[in-house]
């Protein structure tokens, strides 16, 4: 059985607005991934759902994939798309 690990997500942008906040403690399973991480957000703050498929997502300043693991006391942000010229 593996014990849980809290990590801190910071939103940005849209998705700050969305969730009424731009910041969320979650306490998640151990060896979880940024994939996991997501649906756990969503699952927290819903209205986060029709944003999330677009946001970028780093983990401690490093951008990251799904499949990215996470560890304790990581911070991961999400953030939308930055266009510039």
């Amino acid at each position: 059985m593996t014990s849980p690990m809290q990590i801190t997500v910071k939103l940005f942008a849209r998705a700050k607005d969305l969730a009424g906040t731009g910041d969320l403690s979650l306490s998640l399973p151990e060896a979880c991934t940024v994939g996991q991480a997501k649906a756990a957000i969503v699952s927290n703050c819903p209205n986060l759902r029709v944003v999330m498929p677009n946001l970028l997502v780093a983990v401690d300043g490093e951008y990251a994939t799904d499949a990215t693991p996470l560890t304790e006391s990581c911070e991961l942000a999400c953030f939308p798309p930055v266009s510039g010229g």
